[in-house]
């Protein structure tokens, strides 16, 4: 049972914050999960962990319950709410309601039946039921998503945490970009913002915005890239590794790129489905997206086009982090799940609201 859901909470400054949608009983969720069982459980995240359920009327959800004890969960709890309620698109996750109730906190969220895209892409087995065009319209739907969230919303949305285990694959295998609890919105004339504190995965962070905190659309934009790689790739981009040389993926696709090599990553992926054509164009964008410069990098609307269209690309420049994967790791990393069952290793430090 459910209802509607218009109610004020203050927030850490005393200010009243408005939420409004689906509120689902306490009780409807708890026999959905079969009481919370460990049997449904998807995963744990920083803000506490996440369940798989079924409603009465047979919708299957998936469920992230905020641990008490959990600061910087609950601050990701309000931030996800606030954001989701306010944005809808194909290729995003669709936030269904939360439950607050009994000091619980819960959100509420459709199941991706096919879980997350790392678990395909990265899995020789499972990589296999992907072929070339079902590849590629992963691509195009991140990107759409992504340009909604950029440009075509009624926000300005900065993600800043987009990687593979943070898209979800429906039971068409199209892709929902997941998980907007370190998300960032604009206002509207805004186009970068900063911080002290820097959230998010590393080998997917910006060199700006890993050494200077500096975040903005292009900040994503190069994750995109690092992600399209790893998409046509099959390689993650965090613990790369090479027998011949120490570069990172981006590195290592930089080299391929200007020895006229790149057609080892169609080699990779061994399908005959595969256009060479199409590949090299999405090899040719995502080395554009990496770019050591914001500036140097396409918005999200040019990449786009650019994977609609046939017309010539721009000369790449040199990628950033080509002998590493980005910063040096911390003590401050949590483990955090989407709404399947794959866990990664993200960054993620408390940063005032």
């Amino acid at each position: 049972m459910e209802k509607c859901l218009q109610n004020d909470h203050e927030n850490d400054k005393g200010q009243k914050e408005d939420w409004e949608l689906p509120l689902f009983e306490f009780t409807a969720i708890a026999n959905a999960t079969s009481n919370f069982s460990i049997n449904n459980k998807l995963g744990e995240g920083g803000y506490g962990p996440v369940y798989k359920g079924k409603l009465e009327d047979g919708q299957e959800i998936a469920v992230k319950r905020l641990s008490r004890s959990s600061r910087q969960g609950l601050n990701e709890f309000k931030n996800e709410v606030i954001l989701l309620n306010k944005l809808q698109h194909r290729n995003l996750v669709k936030l269904l309601g939360c439950c607050i109730e009994r000091e619980e906190k819960m959100l509420i969220y459709d199941y991706m039946p096919n879980g997350s895209l790392d678990s395909f892409i990265f899995n020789g087995t499972k990589g296999k039921m992907l072929d070339w065009s079902r590849h590629f319209n992963i691509i195009s739907g991140i990107a759409r998503g992504l340009l909604y969230l950029h440009q075509d919303s009624r926000l300005r949305i900065i993600h800043r945490d987009l990687k593979a285990s943070n898209v979800l694959l429906d039971d068409h295998m199209n892709p929902k970009i997941s998980d907007f609890g370190l998300a960032r919105m604009f206002v509207a004339d805004q186009t970068e913002g900063d911080t002290s504190r820097v959230v998010g995965t590393y080998g997917y962070m910006a060199p700006e915005y890993a050494t200077d905190g500096l975040f903005s659309v292009k900040s994503d934009v190069f994750s995109f890239g690092v992600l399209l790689l790893e998409i046509i790739s099959g390689k993650k981009s965090k613990g790369f590794y090479h027998p011949d040389h120490s570069l990172s993926l981006v590195g290592h696709t930089w080299r391929l790129w200007n020895q006229g090599k790149a057609s080892e990553f169609i080699d990779a992926l061994r399908d005959e489905s595969c256009n060479p054509s199409e590949v090299l164009r999405c090899i040719h964008i995502s080395l554009l997206c990496v770019q050591q410069h914001p500036d140097d990098r396409p918005s999200m609307a040019s990449v786009v086009r650019m994977l609609g269209g046939e017309s010539a690309l721009p000369k790449p420049k040199e990628p950033a982090f080509l002998n590493d994967r980005g910063p040096l790791e911390s003590t401050s990393s949590s483990n955090k799940v989407g709404l399947s069952s794959t866990n990664e290793i993200t960054v993620s430090v408390l940063e005032p609201r």
